[in-house]
């Protein structure tokens, strides 16, 4: 069963209870966090609050992501990119104990979320279904520096995963994830300047928002890139984490359409991440293999915050069953898939 939300309406009940559990083709939940009641003391509740905006860019060449995070009891801010020809990786993150300085939207339908200092700017902003990311990082790879001013566009109708769980004792996950939006500007990545375009770049947006177990798991999967016809493919598969008992968030969005799925296992082998990996739906609808050219590992220590991230990146192979019964082929759609141990 999957639950579909269709009405606009406040995340969380007065008593601290999710109002309304499930999934929507767009952000329908007001993220009234101030409303959680997992602890009386309400200093600490804020503590345990989870809130990050991850962008994600796929150039015909290239990988750049950028993230603001506020995880209560410290903030991150994180910016790596791949060069899918040459397999080199960078990635740098600033750790900021409380989340000082750190500023983040109370939703991803409008507002801003902004860090400044320590020599970087991080500026991701939302108006009117338009996004704009400025990045400036000079210290970025040994003084190589990274800059980037992108813009992206939700074309009007696009549909997008959307999706609320509960999770043990009062817990529970709010998320957006925004496949395939146009992108345009550019990444400045040393002297190499790539100029981005709508009709070759597409961008992605993981927001969100919940309070988690100390202890977590969980697997996500995603691309946004064209169909051979010139049509926006996405894919958005998620498992290990919280009560999916009324949504997943398991979906293939094919030109702004969502084709939603149920279950969607991740069979890999995490003693090789670099081993192919496969995806099937318990519908029989889905048939993926992923097949690996890059493992970006990522690990923070900091003793009460852990976090371990395997995320592979590769190419996707196989077919998909839509909503209306049509067979589609999916080719070499570059994306990444990723394994993320957490304490928190």
């Amino acid at each position: 069963m999957q639950k579909k939300i269709g009405q606009n309406g406040p995340l969380l009940s007065s008593d601290g209870s999710l109002d309304k559990v499930g999934w929507s083709p767009h952000p329908v939940w007001d993220c009234n966090l101030e409303d959680a009641q997992i602890y009386a003391f309400k200093p600490l509740q804020s503590m345990r609050v989870k809130r990050w905006d991850y962008y994600a860019i796929f150039t015909p060449t290239r990988f750049f992501s950028a993230t603001i995070a506020n995880l209560g009891y410290a903030g991150s801010v994180f910016v790596y990119t791949v060069d899918f020809s040459t397999g080199e990786l960078h990635e740098e993150e600033l750790v900021i104990p409380l989340g000082k300085g750190i500023s983040l939207p109370r939703n991803c339908t409008e507002g801003e979320a902004s860090f400044i200092g320590k020599g970087v700017t991080l500026k991701f902003s939302t108006h009117n279904g338009s996004r704009s990311l400025f990045v400036d990082w000079p210290g970025f790879d040994g003084g190589r520096g990274i800059k980037a001013e992108i813009s992206l566009t939700q074309p009007t109708g696009d549909e997008s995963m959307n999706l609320v769980i509960p999770m043990p004792r009062k817990r529970f996950y709010l998320n957006s994830k925004i496949n395939c939006q146009p992108a345009s500007g550019y990444i400045q990545y040393g002297n190499n300047r790539e100029e981005l375009l709508p009709e070759n770049t597409l961008g992605l947006l993981d927001w969100g928002r919940g309070i988690w177990e100390y202890s977590s798991f969980w697997n996500w999967g995603s691309a946004s890139g064209f169909q051979p016809d010139g049509r926006r493919i996405g894919l958005n598969f998620g498992c290990g984490f919280g009560d999916t008992g009324a949504a997943t968030e398991n979906a293939v969005i094919l030109d702004g359409k969502i084709h939603k799925l149920d279950q969607v296992p991740f069979e890999y082998d995490a003693t090789d991440y670099m081993q192919p990996w496969r995806f099937r739906d318990n519908e029989n609808r889905l048939d993926l293999v992923f097949t690996p050219f890059k493992d970006r590992t990522a690990r923070t220590n900091l003793g009460i915050i852990f976090s371990e991230v395997h995320q592979i990146f590769g190419r996707y192979n196989g077919t998909v069953t839509l909503d209306n019964g049509d067979r589609l082929e999916i080719r070499d759609l570059v994306g990444f898939a990723e394994e993320h141990r957490a304490r928190w």
